[in-house]
């Protein structure tokens, strides 16, 4: 079977003769990991059974990010110190989703865009919190940023699994919102929108000659939290490029 660093290795050449002006830097560097995952040439480490006098000797993993091959572990990993942050109450998850007017703005200046995104959803959320009349306090929030969807298709968002309950620090008070419902998304979308274009105006970027006055903020009740957290954090550790049996489907 034909590994993921033989393709790389053998079409590499000339996807960045066709196309290496348009390739950012971590997909520069994604590539040259790829053909070092496990490849003959590198470093070893020796495995031993504890059991037996048997022992082998494997090459070094990548370790990239978007290796299919390497962040299995980092993936379990994630997922089972999330698991252990759970609190008693019902979680909800949020998704931000940047308006498609705006995705040759965000492509072009990612660091500050996603920047943004993430922090003015957290805020938005975080100030819905305070002036809940059921919760009044400081809730918390799980973050992801998703950059694709799942055709692959460049569509910035963030998913926020969140539980409907929060602390007020000053009168130490733990309040829980168990009505089923958490906040309305429409309002969480003009927030949202307005801190976006704010934060957009202060990094000095242009902004988008035409855009939506109405946002997309879905927010939808996940149960306890621990479903939403595996499925995200399958596809936290994993790349566009699925490895042998596993299918990469970004974004929620």
């Amino acid at each position: 079977m034909m590994r993921l660093a033989d393709i790389v290795a053998q079409y590499a050449p000339e996807l960045i003769k066709q196309y290496g002006p348009e390739l950012l830097p971590s997909q520069r560097k994604a590539l040259s990991a790829f053909q070092l995952c496990r490849n003959a040439n590198v470093p070893k480490m020796q495995l031993s059974c504890d059991s037996c006098d048997e022992s082998s000797w494997l090459p070094h993993s990548c370790g990239n990010r978007h290796c299919p091959q390497c962040q299995a572990h980092e993936s379990q990993r994630w997922i089972d110190k999330q698991l252990q942050k759970l609190v008693p109450g019902e979680y909800f998850m949020v998704t931000f989703t940047l308006p498609a007017q705006f995705r040759a703005l965000a492509w072009g200046h990612q660091r500050v865009l996603y920047e943004l995104i993430v922090r003015n959803a957290w805020a938005t959320v975080n100030t819905f919190s305070q002036n809940d009349k059921k919760l009044r306090g400081t809730t918390g929030a799980v973050t992801v940023l998703h950059t694709h969807n799942r055709r692959l298709d460049f569509h910035p968002h963030v998913h926020l699994v969140m539980p409907s309950v929060a602390f007020d620090s000053r009168q130490r008070l733990w309040r829980n919102k168990d009505s089923g419902f958490l906040f309305d998304h429409k309002a969480l979308a003009k927030v949202f929108r307005a801190k976006m274009l704010h934060g957009i105006k202060q990094a000095g970027l242009k902004l988008p000659d035409r855009y939506p006055e109405a946002w997309v903020v879905d927010c939808k009740a996940v149960g306890s939290g621990q479903k939403a957290l595996v499925y995200l954090g399958r596809y936290l550790y994993r790349g566009g490029i699925a490895g042998e049996g596993h299918r990469s489907e970004p974004g929620w």
